[in-house]
């Protein structure tokens, strides 16, 4: 869309800095703006309808214009509008919704750590590590292991452990101490005729043997999602995450859940630890915690982290870390009610039956001549974009937006991920319904079809 002088596209380039954008790509196009949603929908300036089909950013679990989320964060604000918990203060919804937390963690867990948002749940989650092994006076087990294609988010550190190189180039990222393993993407990973279950054992000697040449007494915790996001809504191969553990209990090494995208019913389960049994010693969730209505992350720790950290803060007089909004009142306020709603609807069970027609439309896109691979559980996939099935051969990641685009186009807002080839995402809001799931891949399919022409016109495949 052109942008006229004085127009809202127009102040838009003119004022803000976009996140995950192309500046020059934004100054020539301008900008997608949304000015209402309701449900599974979404509506721009223009009066345009989309179906959202990412629930914006993996997070809008409960659609848009909820009612009680709304009225939950209004009543809290005219109760204590905001406080905060340093210095032994603390306020109702932030101590309801810890010990929620706790009763649902999939295994048991000890206490929970409130932030804003999955980057700063994870960049304070390396610090609770780097404290838990200065508390047993192991200061030199400080390294951290994320995967090639896994997102964890954009401080310093999440950042850091972020796979993605995008997200490294000019920000004098990695930081020391943060190492990377392979990821368990199986289609663009695994070696020719290689089965899932070798794929999963290739890639668990691969971290033992990084492991080994680290040295074990310097290896902190691995950290990885249960389904890759960013790096591209791919779940893993069979027997990946029980063959990882095995590694990691070997020596010792802290297994970190990062639960940011997943958590809350996304894979059909309340955690994807459930659906991929792992047993973390720390998770990370944020999101889908509050519907995304309004910031709210958390670190939850099992008590073997935080029996040392106890010990080790009360001996240095202080626990010194924290944010002025860590368990912010509002926020907590609206995530119990998220929690509720999950809970009294079943969304669980709703995701189960909804979810298995979304991925039956899902492995359907196999048979499009652009579509090499899909992956997918619950509400969450995605397809990879290719210009040749057999090779594998992608298309230069530059053609990604060109692909978005077209889907927007047809009325559904998707997402392309771009950590090895291109692979376009869905992740819609838990509320959708069948006809709504068909809708969106109908559209789905248009863009696929538009984007084969436009292929097939600019030669090529």
């Amino acid at each position: 869309m052109s942008a006229v002088l004085n127009s809202p596209h127009a102040r838009d380039i003119a004022s803000l800095l976009h996140g995950m954008t192309n500046p020059l790509r934004l100054e020539r196009d301008g900008p997608l703006i949304l000015e209402e949603g309701y449900g599974v929908y979404v509506k721009d300036l223009e009066g345009n309808e989309y179906i959202e089909g990412m629930a914006g950013l993996w997070c809008a679990a409960l659609g848009f214009s909820n009612e009680r989320l709304i009225q939950a964060a209004v009543a809290q604000m005219r109760k204590l509008p905001t406080y905060h918990t340093f210095f032994q203060r603390s306020n109702m919804p932030a101590i309801d919704l810890a010990e929620r937390l706790l009763d649902s963690a999939p295994v048991p867990m000890a206490r929970v750590w409130f932030a804003n948002s999955g980057s700063e749940a994870n960049d304070h989650m390396v610090k609770f590590v780097w404290y838990f092994n200065n508390a047993r006076g192991k200061p030199e087990k400080k390294k951290i292991i994320a995967r090639e294609h896994g997102y964890h988010g954009i401080a310093v550190s999440s950042g850091s452990l972020t796979g993605l190189p995008a997200m490294h180039k000019g920000f004098d990222l990695p930081i020391p101490n943060i190492l990377h393993t392979g990821s368990h993407h199986y289609y663009r990973d695994a070696h020719p005729g290689e089965s899932e279950e070798a794929f999963a054992s290739r890639r668990a000697e691969e971290l033992e043997q990084l492991i080994l040449a680290e040295g074990p007494e310097t290896v902190a915790a691995f950290v990885a999602e249960p389904v890759l996001g960013a790096g591209g809504a791919v779940i893993p191969p069979r027997t990946y995450f029980e063959k990882i553990q095995a590694v990691l209990a070997k020596y010792d090494v802290l297994m970190v859940a990062d639960e940011v995208i997943t958590g809350f019913f996304r894979t059909g389960n309340r955690f994807a630890c459930e659906t991929f049994d792992i047993r973390p010693d720390i998770m990370v969730i944020a999101k889908q915690l509050s519907s995304a209505y309004l910031p709210i992350s958390a670190v939850i720790l099992n008590e073997k982290v935080y029996g040392p950290i106890r010990e080790f803060a009360g001996k240095n007089g202080i626990l010194g870390t924290g944010f002025t909004y860590s368990g912010h009142p509002v926020p907590a306020a609206v995530a119990l009610e998220t929690l509720k709603i999950y809970d009294e609807t079943d969304i669980g069970a709703h995701v189960r039956k909804v979810g298995r027609h979304a991925q039956e439309r899902l492995a359907a896109l196999e048979g499009h001549p652009l579509v090499g691979d899909t992956s997918g559980v619950g509400l969450v996939g995605s397809v990879e974009i290719v210009k040749d099935k057999e090779t594998k051969e992608s298309f230069d990641l530059s053609f990604a937006p060109w692909v978005t685009d077209a889907c927007t186009r047809r009325g559904v807002l998707l997402r392309a991920c771009t950590g090895g080839g291109i692979r376009i995402a869905f992740c819609p809001p838990l509320i959708i319904e069948e006809p709504e799931v068909d809708m969106l891949f109908d559209r789905w399919e248009l863009a696929l079809d538009d984007t084969l022409e436009h292929v097939r016109a600019e030669g090529w495949m």
